[in-house]
């Protein structure tokens, strides 16, 4: 993303518009799939990820919260919502591609290329808030347990103080 981020700035004038459309484009569409493939061995778990989350946090204690948390979980389920619908939509579109079509050709990359274009937003919600995922954790696994008892500074009662030789 970042890199991306430098290109864009790089290639585009004051208003956004880039310099070389046609190259834009082209890089804009290797963004595309390479966020597709950095997400991808997130993806079969990011459900998961996101109720583990959500447990955790409704068990940390409320001064350990950060208020935006809620908010972030709640980008990420709808980002996951439309990519797991954009990818029954790609599988529909492989199911109808010719036999003959295999990647590499025209038509299955392009076809790839505006799969990878329409996911392109969600993952990058992903790559935005994801890490509210690994806050939640870290905040979880700071926060008291509350199966254990506080820790105490005083000594207990009713028990004999160790005697020194």
């Amino acid at each position: 993303m970042d890199a991306w981020d430098v290109y864009s700035d790089e290639h585009t004038d004051l208003d956004g518009w880039p310099h070389d459309d046609h190259a834009y484009g082209l890089r804009a569409s290797q963004r595309d799939a390479d966020t597709h493939t950095a997400f991808e061995p997130l993806r079969t778990s990011a459900r998961l990820l996101l109720g583990t989350a959500e447990a955790q946090l409704a068990h940390l204690p409320a001064n350990t919260v950060q208020s935006r948390w809620v908010y972030q979980l709640g980008v990420l389920h709808a980002a996951l919502e439309r990519l797991e619908g954009l990818q029954e939509q790609w599988t529909t579109t492989l199911d109808t591609l010719p036999a003959n079509v295999q990647p590499g050709s025209p038509v299955f990359d392009d076809a790839l290329a505006e799969h990878h274009a329409e996911s392109w937003s969600y993952l990058d919600d992903w790559a935005t808030h994801g890490q509210a995922l690994r806050e939640i954790n870290s905040a979880a696994l700071k926060a008291p347990s509350r199966l254990a008892p506080p820790p105490t500074t005083a000594p207990v009662t009713g028990r004999a103080a160790p005697v020194r030789k």
